[in-house]
């Protein structure tokens, strides 16, 4: 009997030692995978991924150093693009918006197709839905179509962060919903500048020829909103007779109807549509069409040209 209870001793002593050996083994296997992973990784990567703020702070240093303008204060002409077609500038801006610089900041004026489009955020959608997001408000715009027709569309000023790149524009319809946009500004060109104590400069799209006059002048019908540019240089050509340099405000114009005969541009190249045309007497107005292909298919306007005579001078 003494050696039955000898023997069931030393069976619980044995297996109070096994226990506690895998115990300790599983400890030490635990503990040396934990060292493991701390070490594998460095110091930098426990900050990130525990604290951000170093990160967005070098994000926020970014966009700051991209959203200094380089652009002189003053009115330009600028692309507005985005990726939808739903959403863009009218037909007749030429996929271009207002883009004004005032103290290195640059927001852009874009007149849209419709007033479908009822606010629009600057920022992605999930914020623009929040209390108190502060939403851009449209203006009312009129478009002058070249078929002489009129419309009121939305027309909103965006803030813009850089050129070229894509930043973040939210809108919202008629159906409530908000959507996220990705917009772009990009080929700045100068409309209008102002210097210290001087008027805002109007700059034409420039035809590089210098006539032998100059006379001003005036566009009268369409809708309104094209323009020529005035003064207009005057070629004097080897028999006698003259040719009025035209410089639409538009590079939209692919011909001219004069007395019955078609004209076409002079300078492909140009950023706008220029024409040289015969004019017998600058003493009374001249009625000209000219063709538009802004719209989705060419229109013929007709136009008159008013001369002030009193103007015209000889190019020294």
């Amino acid at each position: 009997m003494k050696k039955f209870l000898l023997m069931l001793a030393g069976l619980a002593t044995s297996v109070l030692m096994l226990t506690g050996c895998y115990n300790s083994q599983v400890i030490k296997v635990e503990t040396y995978e934990y060292k493991q992973d701390i070490e594998d990784v460095d110091d930098e990567e426990v900050f990130a991924s525990t604290d951000n703020s170093d990160e967005e702070n070098k994000d926020v240093e970014e966009l700051n150093s991209v959203s200094e303008c380089e652009l002189e204060d003053g009115i330009y002409l600028a692309e507005f693009n985005t990726d939808s077609s739903m959403f863009h500038v009218n037909e007749m801006c030429d996929g271009k918006g207002e883009l004004k610089v005032e103290n290195g900041q640059m927001t852009i004026h874009v007149s849209l197709a419709s007033k479908k489009i009822l606010n629009l955020y600057y920022g992605l959608a999930e914020d623009a839905a929040k209390d108190g997001a502060v939403l851009l408000e449209p203006s009312i715009d009129i478009i002058d179509y070249d078929d002489g027709t009129t419309d009121e569309v939305h027309g909103f000023d965006i803030p813009v962060p850089y050129l070229d790149d894509e930043f973040d524009v939210a809108l919202i319809g008629t159906k409530g919903n908000w959507y996220d946009h990705k917009v772009s500004v990009s080929n700045p060109v100068l409309k209008s500048a102002k210097g210290e104590g001087s008027a805002e400069l109007e700059q034409h799209a420039g035809y590089v020829y210098v006539g032998d006059y100059t006379i001003e002048l005036d566009l009268e019908g369409g809708s309104g909103k094209a323009s020529v540019a005035s003064p207009a240089q005057i070629k004097k050509c080897d028999d006698g007779s003259l040719l009025l340099v035209v410089e639409w405000s538009s590079p939209n114009y692919d011909y001219m109807i004069v007395d019955g005969v078609k004209y076409f541009p002079v300078a492909p190249d140009a950023e706008a549509s220029v024409f040289e045309i015969p004019v017998e007497s600058f003493d009374e107005p001249l009625d000209v069409t000219a063709d538009t292909v802004a719209m989705s298919k060419p229109h013929e306007i007709e136009y008159t040209l008013v001369f002030h005579p009193d103007t015209m001078k000889e190019v020294e």
